[in-house]
């Protein structure tokens, strides 16, 4: 049996052993299966715009809590 040294070693945990909890492919195929899941988000420079601003009063302590605001729309109904 040939052993290359750059080969990484893994031990797989009992508790996946004889589940169907754990599949092992090849990274390229992963990366692919990933890309057409869950493709990459990129934000816009509008998004990065609204983000600054959102971190810029989150600092400044003007963020309104998420249960005010929800308990307010629902009032103006």
């Amino acid at each position: 049996m040939c052993y290359n040294a750059s080969m990484t070693t893994m031990t797989i945990p009992k508790t996946f052993r004889g589940s169907d909890d754990l599949i092992v492919i090849a990274r390229k195929e992963y990366e692919s299966l990933k890309a057409r899941v869950v493709p990459e988000f990129t934000p816009t420079k509008a998004d990065l715009s609204a983000l600054a601003r959102m971190r810029k009063n989150r600092a400044a302590g003007k963020l309104i809590p998420f249960d005010v605001l929800k308990r307010d729309l629902a009032s103006r109904r």
